[in-house]
Order: structure tokens, then C-alpha cells, then sequence
């Protein structure tokens, strides 16, 4: 019966949104800095996170928010900042945030909040009232596998690109990332 209620097009669909929410490829600059920064990424670590998370947040995220009081215009609001400040810093290559200690630095900044970030969280909760929850879920095992791919592929990707290519990337990719950012801040504040 549950595998009777798998939609390809609505998995195709969530995916896709997921995808450019997620952006792994615009963060590439933020993890190639990452693993400069504390030596070594552990990929499978803020894989598994980030999807357990988005998981979690999924079937409790409203009710979360709701149980301390915050709704998801003020959780968006707050992410909107964090991926403000973020996209500052690859825009004016300044540090913001303190270092991270080697073994916290997959978790924390990467799996939460650059790939289950507010936003990411914000939309699982939107997807959730136009698709059936198993699509969304294979839609997130989908994005979350070109995650794994992504981060373990640091090196090679860091390589082909090259220094500048990087710098270059990661200026484009921080201004869009200021659009997105306050996008969602204009959305959520009606301003």
C-alpha cells in the first residue's frame, strides 16, 4: 500500500526544489574553506545528520517551533540572518563566525545550518502540505546522496577549479546567497 502512493513526478518535483534550496554546489567555496580551515570534512557524518534532521523536522518541525513558541515566518527571519552573515563573509572575506574545532566542523556549520539550514527546514515544511510525505522523503534520501558525492569530492572539485575559480565562486555564489537571504527575510517580514 505505501509503495502504491509513490508519485514520480512529485518526487522529481520535491528533488528539484530541494536541490536549489540545498545548493550544495554554490557551497563548494564554504566547504573547500571548511576543510582548510580544520583539516579534514567528515562527509558521511554531516551527510547522515543533515538527512536525519530534515527527516525529524519533517513529521516535527511545526509542532516544535509551536511548543517554544515560534512560528515559521520567525524561524525563517532567524535563518535569514545566519545565511546573511554567511554570505558576507564570502562576499568581504571576513570571519564572522569563531573556528569551529576539527571535530564539530561537520555538524556545525555544515550540515546545520549550510545544508539543513532554515530554509531547507522552512520549505520541508511547505512541501509537506502539497506532497505525500514518502515522496518528500525520497526526494530528501535523493538530494542528500549528491550531498555525500558533493563533499566527498571536496579535493577534486577544489582542484579543478582552482584557486581563482574559487574565489570566484564564492563571490557569486555569496551574493546570491545575500539575494536568497533576504528574499526570505522580505517574505516572512512583509516588508
Amino acid at each position: 500500500m505505501f509503495i502504491d502512493n509513490f508519485n514520480y513526478k512529485q518526487i522529481l518535483s520535491v528533488t528539484m526544489i530541494l536541490f536549489a534550496i540545498i545548493d550544495i554546489l554554490g557551497s563548494i567555496p564554504i566547504v573547500v574553506s571548511l576543510r582548510n580551515k580544520v583539516g579534514h570534512i567528515q562527509s558521511e557524518k554531516a551527510s547522515v545528520v543533515a538527512l536525519l534532521l530534515m527527516i525529524l523536522f519533517l513529521f516535527i518541525g511545526e509542532e516544535m517551533l509551536n511548543i517554544i513558541g515560534l512560528d515559521v515566518s520567525s524561524f525563517a527571519i532567524a535563518g535569514s540572518v545566519v545565511i546573511f552573515i554567511i554570505a558576507m563573509e564570502m562576499i568581504l572575506g571576513i570571519n564572522f563566525f569563531r573556528e569551529e574545532a576539527a571535530e564539530t566542523a561537520s555538524i556545525v556549520p555544515l550540515a546545520f545550518p549550510l545544508i539543513a539550514g532554515s530554509g531547507t527546514l522552512t520549505t520541508l515544511l511547505s512541501l509537506k502540505s502539497e506532497y505525500a510525505t514518502q515522496n518528500i522523503i525520497v526526494g530528501i534520501i535523493i538530494n542528500m546522496i549528491f550531498v555525500y558525492i558533493v563533499l566527498k569530492n571536496t579535493i577534486y572539485l577544489e582542484k579543478l577549479l582552482g584557486k581563482t575559480g574559487l574565489n570566484i565562486m564564492r563571490k557569486a555564489f555569496g551574493i546570491i546567497l545575500l539575494a536568497i537571504a533576504i528574499k526570505l527575510f522580505r517574505n516572512n517580514t512583509g516588508l
